[in-house]
Order: C-alpha cells, then sequence, then structure tokens
C-alpha cells in the first residue's frame, strides 16, 4: 500500500531563515558565524507551518563554497545551528556554481524534485518562499505555489511569483488560509 502524498514548505536559506550580509555593497550569504543570524520570526512561523502538518524543508544554493569564499565546515555549522534551533526536516544544499549547469542549483528545481522523491511530497500542494527570482522561478518549474518576500533588493523583480509576502509569517498565513479547506 503506497503511502499518501505529503505537503511541504519548501524555505530558501539566506533572506528567509537568515539574515543576508552586505558586503563591498553586495548582499550575500553569511561567511562567519557572527554573520549568521536567525530571523527572529522564523521559529514561530516553522512551528505554525509543522503544527497544519507541512514538512519543513531548506533548499539553498551554497556557491560561495565552490568559489572559495566560505569553507564547507562553515556552512555545516551554520546547517547545524538551524537543525538545533528550528523544527526542521531536511536540508538540502546546491554547492554548484552558475557555470557548473547543474539540475540542482536554483532555478533548476532539482532540490525539490529530489526531496519529494525522498519525503513523499505532493509538489502540488506544496510552496516556495524565497526572496530571489531563482527561488521563485525553482518553484514554479517544481509545480509548487510560490512566494517572493518583498525585500529593498528584491523591488524591480518581475517574478512570477504566485503571491508577494512581507516575511515568512505573511506567507505562512497565507498558505494555512489556502489550505484550511484542502484534506
Amino acid at each position: 500500500m503506497q503511502k499518501p502524498l505529503r505537503r511541504a514548505f519548501f524555505l530558501d536559506r539566506d533572506g528567509v531563515i537568515n539574515a543576508v550580509v552586505t558586503r563591498e555593497g553586495r548582499l550575500t550569504s553569511p561567511r562567519t558565524d557572527e554573520e549568521f543570524q536567525i530571523l527572529s520570526n522564523v521559529p514561530e512561523a516553522i512551528r505554525q507551518m509543522r503544527s497544519a502538518g507541512f514538512l519543513v524543508i531548506v533548499v539553498t544554493n551554497q556557491p560561495e563554497i565552490r568559489r572559495g569564499l566560505v569553507a564547507r565546515e562553515t556552512v555545516d555549522r551554520f546547517h547545524s545551528q538551524i537543525r538545533s534551533e528550528l523544527a526542521i526536516d531536511d536540508i538540502r544544499v546546491c554547492y554548484h556554481d552558475t557555470e557548473d549547469r547543474c539540475s540542482c542549483r536554483k532555478p533548476e528545481p532539482g532540490l525539490l524534485v529530489a526531496s519529494a522523491k525522498q519525503w513523499n511530497i505532493r509538489l502540488s500542494q506544496s510552496f516556495l518562499v524565497g526572496d530571489r527570482e531563482k527561488d521563485i522561478e525553482a518553484g514554479r518549474r517544481a509545480g509548487c505555489t510560490t512566494m517572493l518576500i518583498r525585500a529593498p533588493y528584491n523591488q524591480a523583480a518581475s517574478s512570477t511569483r504566485d503571491f508577494l509576502v512581507e516575511n515568512l509569517d505573511h506567507a505562512v498565513k497565507i498558505a494555512l488560509q489556502r489550505t484550511s479547506s484542502c484534506p
């Protein structure tokens, strides 16, 4: 007998779970333990997702490792912190850079598709929350409902997102309203 398909929240990491860092006038991923700060509203938002029966999976591009800008051990420490402080089910990481042309680097949907196979997820009843066009495109290609978190650095985005949200709390509120009548 086949297990019923599950629903999931796929969350980008930088700008959704943790704060981004301004470095030399550009927004980047944190590179040190001091720079890595989980956003204050995230634990409660994730608790609400879990209470509603959703799996919570982080999907993140981390090309800084390939570029030699941060050590893999540092990123692994960040992910250990996420696992210890937040009730998430999995973290999927693409360590490739753009020129690697892999299927797991967002905007490709590989991280989401692999998660769906492992966790028995129905992508059409799942949500992707991100702060960049490539996040939204990956979610769209996978068949998820997509939510772009409004940020000063993405105001010019001509996104194909389903919803524009103020923060992760707002995304959860919309998702729970939309799924309250679904089985």
